[in-house]
């Protein structure tokens, strides 16, 4: 911090990671999902089939299955979320309309529970008041904990869903594109791919890069281990 005069600014010596996740946590997260379905899913059709048709088809049925299911739930979701919130701005836009008074005494009630000075507070929440926009913008991230400005859209969530979800989901099932008939190499590049997107989820985490990657390298071995198993059971007991 700066000191001497009047004038003297703070200056700011450290920052925060955003808590939210912004962007990096639904595509991550989208990925490791469509990653981990998909490698588990192929895992156990190759377990119980060296058919490479059959193979590549249920991937191909899993990516689509699952980018669609994806969207189409992120979609409702965030959409039922919009709409509830507009519901209740529109509640606070019309008691500020019909009780100017009564709402800019509750802002300043608002900012004296939180330590505020009551002057200082009735005089913050009038100044705040004169601007019908900027006391609503106020009211509904103090009130509901939402900003008016900013509601999640419900088009941008299911195309991001969408597109990391079939981005992961692509990564297993490339080789049996290619050509290739072997699931060991899908399985590494779809385990190095779940170190990968791991450590990614560190950022928007407390936990070190390894640690996140190691656990999700886990969770997705896991998983198609158990799918494979259950898969040559399956096709051995067919066979």
């Amino acid at each position: 911090m700066t000191e001497g005069g009047s004038g003297a600014r703070a200056e700011i010596h450290h920052q925060h990671r955003d808590v939210t996740g912004g962007w990096l946590r639904p595509a991550v997260f989208g990925a490791m999902d469509g990653l981990v379905s998909n490698f588990a899913l192929i895992a156990g059709v190759a377990g119980g089939t060296a058919d490479t048709k059959i193979i590549s088809l249920a991937g191909v049925a899993g990516l689509a299955a699952g980018a669609f299911s994806m969207a189409g739930g992120e979609y409702v979701s965030v959409a039922s979320q919009r709409e509830l919130a507009e519901a209740e701005i529109d509640i606070e836009r019309r008691e500020l309309e019909r009780n100017p008074q009564s709402e800019e005494d509750e802002l300043a009630q608002l900012y004296i529970q939180r330590g505020v000075e009551p002057d200082t507070a009735r005089e913050v929440a009038r100044q705040i008041s004169r601007n019908p926009e900027q006391a609503l913008v106020v009211h509904t991230r103090a009130e509901i904990g939402v900003d008016p400005q900013d509601l999640p859209s419900p088009v941008l969530a299911a195309a991001s869903s969408f597109v990391s979800f079939g981005v992961g989901a692509l990564i297993p099932l490339v080789p049996y594109l290619l050509g290739l008939t072997v699931l060991w190499i899908p399985a590494v590049a779809s385990m190095l791919a779940l170190f990968a997107a791991g450590a990614l989820v560190s950022r928007v985490t407390a936990r070190s890069w390894w640690f996140s990657g190691l656990r999700q390298l886990l969770v997705g071995g896991l998983a198609a281990s158990l799918t494979w198993g259950l898969g040559t059971l399956i096709g051995a007991g067919g066979s």
